[in-house]
């Protein structure tokens, strides 16, 4: 998902874009209100469930194959065999996973009403290229 652009509505589509659409059409009358788009008609967009959809499957793929075979879950199955009680272990560690995902949200959330999208995307990629090349380094000095 690219975020160098301006805000997007729920629907998936912006006001500027849908703006920009009219004013390319030759069947409205742009200097009336009339010619601007029902924000209910908007709102119940088709593409506003698929948007809503497409968020939720990218990021359950996403933190599923992240979180595949690592040591959170080594040791919540360790756990699980050493107590003896899977359900309790289940539960405490699916509450830890929602409470740091629920971390991650809200500083997400106040860092994007600070700065901007490309200033977030910028220092995301930086943060990524630094953590890949000190794994290389580990990868070149471990051996």
């Amino acid at each position: 998902m690219k975020l160098d652009s301006a805000p997007i509505g729920i629907s998936g589509i912006s006001s500027s874009e849908i703006e920009l659409e009219l004013k390319d059409s030759d069947d409205f009358n742009l200097t009336s209100p009339q010619c601007l788009p029902d924000k209910s008609v908007v709102a119940d967009n088709p593409r506003k469930q698929e948007s809503a959809l497409a968020i939720f499957g990218t990021t359950f793929i996403t933190i599923f194959l992240a979180e595949i075979g690592d040591k959170t879950q080594l040791s919540t199955l360790l756990m699980s065999a050493e107590s003896h009680s899977p359900w309790l272990v289940f539960i405490g560690s699916a509450a830890a996973l929602i409470t740091t995902s629920l971390l991650g949200v809200l500083l997400g959330s106040w860092i994007a009403s600070r700065l901007s999208p490309k200033t977030v995307e910028k220092s995301a990629g930086v943060m990524l290229l630094l953590i890949s090349l000190m794994l290389f380094w580990d990868v070149l000095i471990g051996h």
